[in-house]
Order: structure tokens, then C-alpha cells, then sequence
């Protein structure tokens, strides 16, 4: 069952067993290849940049590992259409999704009872550990969106409340993608791959079908058919007083960012900021926050603040405060620090590939 430590050290050991050239092959199956770092990436522990950079010093060929640093570079992309489009991520992007049967999710998704064995699998995994596979999330996206016909919005919300590495920008853009609704067709995947790249064998499924039938316009299985609406609420830690020293800046650590080198060797406060308005906008599982809490201990004399960050700057007295980049953070007000991407290439652009292009040019291989 996979792991995630809390360690900093464990967590750069991590990256340092990487194998970037095995990750490209395999990286599809259940069993592949993969970091398993996409935690501390989404929590802002270690950056897109820092891990490529460590890939690349490994002196591999360029073209063994590029699928490795394009999926890395994936994850920015999906933060630089957040930057550009705001709020706009939280509903349909490029198209409306169509057709669309229900604003809900399936029961049988919820309970992990859907009849395929993968997929069941993987649910369950996802509420044991917080993680799921890669490939298992467009598989439950493609059959909770384009077969249950359940607009993205609430499934997508539900697998973010339960991943540890619950990125809102990779998470809703991704389902979009699937949906159709930021893509220019719908993903599918039948009983066939499935059973591929998750080394099963079953037939006679709800997916054992051809992919002209998922074009045809196939019926709703029944096992779809019953649906629910959820109430996805976050269990926040009960509020503590703090000490601040005035005289001292004061660094704002978020859900989104807990980089123990960030400024490390600067005398300041050091505060996480837990906003309850922003996980009722974006609530996520107990096991997240206990996440969170357990790696923002790699940062020294962290102190935990619940509270909207007006509350803390006034009843803290703060005026030289520090926080970085991030979409949720443009209320707060002070010195705002950049986020070390991968790349010197920002804005919109449509489609991965459009940026990928332009950070293709930036690297010496």
C-alpha cells in the first residue's frame, strides 16, 4: 500500500529514486513507474522546477526522460490557465458539456461498488491512502461524466476532497477534459484497457463494449443510474491563540504552499493560514488537513492560525508580511513572492501542447 512520509528528507530521498526512463513506459499501469510525489508537489513542499532539475543532473538522454518532465510541466500548465482564467476553471472552459443527465454523482462510484474490480479498487485505495492512479482518475472521470452522464463539477469535487495531492487547478481542468467541456472530445476507455493497463481480466461489464458504441450514444447503465448530492465539509483544526513579534516579517505558509526552504534562514513569524472561506469553497478530506499539518512540521517555529488572513493582520498587528503566488491568495496584501516554475513561459495558452512547444526551447540538451 503506498506511503506518503512527512519527512523533508525522506521526501528529497524520494526524488532521488526516481526513474524517469521506466516512468516513460510504464508510467500508464497501475504498477508503473511512477514518483509518487505529486503530494508534496500540490502542497507546495517541493517545486515542478526542483524535481526536473534533479531529473536532468542524472545526465540521462534527453529523450528517455522528456515524458517525465512533460508531465511534469502539465502540472504548471494547469496553474497557468488557473492564473489567467480565475474563477472561470469552476465551470465549463471551452465547452458545455453535453449531454448531461444529472448535477450529481453516481452511489455506486461513492461506495466503490460500480461491479468493475479496477475501478472499485481504486476507490477504495483513494479513501484508505489518499492517492489514486493517474490513469484510474480518467477512468472514474470518463464513466462518472460520459456514461453516467453526471456534469464534471461534483465528481470532480469529491475526488479533489479525498486526494492528498488535491491540486484545483489539475484536478477540475482535467475532468473538463474528459468531459469535453475543455477538450475537443470526450475521453473513453473501455473493459479492454481497462483490464490492459490495470492487469485484470474481467468481461461482461458495463464497459465491455466497443469504442463505436460509447459513439453511438450508449444508455445509462443501471448501475449508474441511482445518484447523490454531497455535502463535503473540512474539519479544520480548532483555532489556538499565536505569538507574533512585531518587529519581525512575517512569512504566510498556505494549504498550497509549505516549502521548509522558503526563506529559511530569515528571522520572521511563521504562520500557516488555514481560511475557513477557502476550503468552504474548496473542501477537502480530514486525512488532507492532517496531511498538510504533518509536513508544514518540516517548517521550524511553524504556528497553525485558523482564521480569514484580515482576522490574523489585525489582531496580530502584521505589516511586513510575505506570502507566495498562488490563484486563491490575491486578497492578501503585502510582498508577494514568486513561485518557482519550471519555465519562463506564463499566460494563457489553449492547449498543453502550445506551451509545451515554448518550454521545449528553454532547455540545453
Amino acid at each position: 500500500m503506498v506511503s506518503f512520509p512527512f519527512s523533508y528528507n525522506e521526501i528529497l530521498n524520494r526524488i532521488d529514486t526516481i526513474d524517469p526512463v521506466a516512468y516513460g513506459s510504464s508510467r500508464n499501469f497501475v504498477d508503473g513507474a511512477v514518483s509518487y510525489l505529486s503530494p508534496y508537489i500540490s502542497r507546495g513542499v517541493i517545486s515542478t522546477k526542483l524535481v526536473m532539475s534533479k531529473i536532468l543532473e542524472q545526465g540521462h538522454s534527453f529523450y528517455k526522460v522528456e515524458k517525465f518532465i512533460q508531465e511534469l510541466a502539465w502540472r504548471d500548465y494547469w496553474q497557468q490557465v488557473w492564473i489567467a482564467k480565475g474563477a472561470e476553471i469552476n465551470s465549463d472552459l471551452k465547452n458545455v458539456q453535453s449531454p448531461i443527465a444529472n448535477w450529481s454523482i453516481p452511489k455506486d462510484i461513492l461506495d466503490a461498488t460500480t461491479g468493475i474490480a479496477a475501478i472499485d479498487s481504486s476507490i477504495q485505495q483513494l479513501y484508505e491512502t489518499g492517492y489514486m492512479h493517474n490513469h484510474l482518475r480518467m477512468y472514474v472521470a470518463s464513466i462518472a461524466c460520459n456514461v453516467a452522464q453526471s456534469h464534471w463539477k461534483i465528481p470532480a469535487q469529491w475526488l479533489y476532497y479525498h486526494l492528498l495531492d488535491g491540486d484545483w487547478a489539475s484536478n477540475a481542468l482535467s475532468w473538463q477534459w474528459v468531459a469535453g467541456a475543455n477538450s475537443n472530445k470526450k475521453y473513453y476507455a473501455n473493459q479492454e484497457n481497462i483490464n490492459k493497463y490495470c492487469r485484470t481480466n474481467q468481461k461482461n461489464t458495463f464497459l465491455d463494449v466497443s469504442y463505436e458504441a460509447f459513439n453511438n450514444g450508449m444508455e445509462i447503465p443501471e448501475v449508474l443510474k441511482e445518484t447523490e448530492s454531497l455535502q463535503l465539509k473540512t474539519e479544520l483544526p480548532k483555532p489556538e491563540s499565536i505569538t507574533v513579534d512585531e518587529s519581525l516579517p512575517t512569512l504566510i505558509y498556505t494549504f498550497y504552499n509549505l516549502d521548509p526552504e522558503w526563506e529559511k534562514n530569515t528571522s520572521a513569524n511563521r504562520i500557516l493560514l488555514l481560511e475557513p472561506s477557502h476550503f468552504e469553497n474548496y473542501p477537502v478530506s480530514k486525512k488532507s488537513i492532517d496531511f498538510a499539518l504533518g509536513i508544514s512540521k518540516n517548517i521550524a517555529n511553524i504556528q497553525v492560525y485558523v482564521g480569514e488572513f484580515q482576522e490574523l493582520v489585525v489582531s496580530h498587528h502584521l505589516k511586513n508580511i510575505h506570502f507566495k503566488e498562488h490563484p486563491l491568495n490575491r486578497h492578501y496584501q503585502g510582498t508577494e513572492a514568486p513561485r518557482e516554475w519550471m519555465f519562463d513561459v506564463q499566460g494563457y495558452h489553449s492547449s498543453f501542447f502550445g506551451f509545451w512547444k515554448k518550454c521545449k526551447k528553454q532547455l540545453k540538451y
